[in-house]
């Protein structure tokens, strides 16, 4: 395979085929997107990742896409099971992983419950699923719902709650958004919740591998909490923080060369150590 060549597939798991994107050769970093998006959310930042001689996957997440859907309220854990699940199918023992906003939560379990495998992990935008985040956020996510209508009201409900947090001048960043939240089988509301659901303050400090913790200077949602995951990573062999000026709720499309700016010089030390 080419750096230059994305590549498609399915990969067959106990949980369902799940849909994924790669391109590049090298040491492997699975790519997580945040809710309600897809592999697509990573279509700029892949092709940089892989010139740099790395495997780049990005996959639809366990629930979202293209891939299989679960049942009933969805977790943080069901979401990691399907990146290892992922991971077993394509032969990968050792990876690194790299999540935004929901993906950066689901990475965080990955390397918690998987550290012998994880190698390193780049953490974008995460928010800290404390106590008091998931007593803020229990009764629903706030963004993403909106009930279907008749006369497809829906659909600028939709784009009218990311629009704010979103460039002004990049409808098309919107529109691909949209095309994510209207996937089969995605209930978007779900990932917020899993989110919710989850207790990262017993699970963080189970983090081994080196970490670098990414902010956007324009979200205002993430950006709070970025000092504090990384003070939370404290059994982490190394932490770094880099902030994106300029960067908002789309950062990996919008800012994708500053994002691998910061991320690839990470990433090398890393192959080097």
């Amino acid at each position: 395979m080419t750096t230059g060549t994305v590549q498609y597939g399915y990969a067959r798991t106990a949980l369902g085929q799940l849909h994924y994107a790669e391109a590049g050769e090298g040491s492997a970093v699975l790519l997580l997107h945040q809710t309600p998006r897809s592999l697509d959310e990573y279509a700029e930042l892949m092709p940089l990742i892989a010139a740099a001689g790395h495997r780049a996957i990005a996959m639809d997440m366990y629930g979202f896409g293209q891939s299989a859907k679960p049942e009933g309220p969805q977790s943080i854990e069901q979401f990691a099971a399907g990146v290892v699940a992922l991971a077993d199918a394509l032969g990968l023992d050792r990876f690194a992983v790299m999540g935004h906003h929901t993906g950066a939560v689901v990475a965080i379990e990955v390397a918690a419950s998987h550290p012998e495998r994880v190698s390193a992990v780049v953490l974008s935008s995460p928010a800290y699923t404390d106590a008091a985040y998931r007593a803020a956020h229990a009764n629903g996510p706030g963004v993403d719902e909106a009930d279907i209508a008749d006369d497809g009201s829906h659909l600028t409900t939709l784009w009218g709650l990311r629009a704010p947090y979103y460039p002004g001048s990049r409808p098309d960043l919107l529109d691909r958004f949209i095309r994510d939240a209207l996937a089969p089988g995605v209930v978007p509301a779900e990932g917020h919740l899993a989110c919710a659901r989850y207790v990262m303050e017993e699970r963080i400090g189970l983090v081994a591998a080196p970490a670098l913790v990414i902010g956007a200077s324009d979200d205002p949602f993430a950006l709070p909490d970025v000092a504090r995951v990384a003070d939370a990573l404290e059994h982490a062999a190394a932490v770094q923080v880099a902030v994106i000026e300029g960067g908002t709720i789309p950062l990996l499309e919008h800012k994708s060369a500053e994002v691998a700016a910061v991320v690839l010089p990470f990433l090398a030390e890393r192959s080097r150590s």
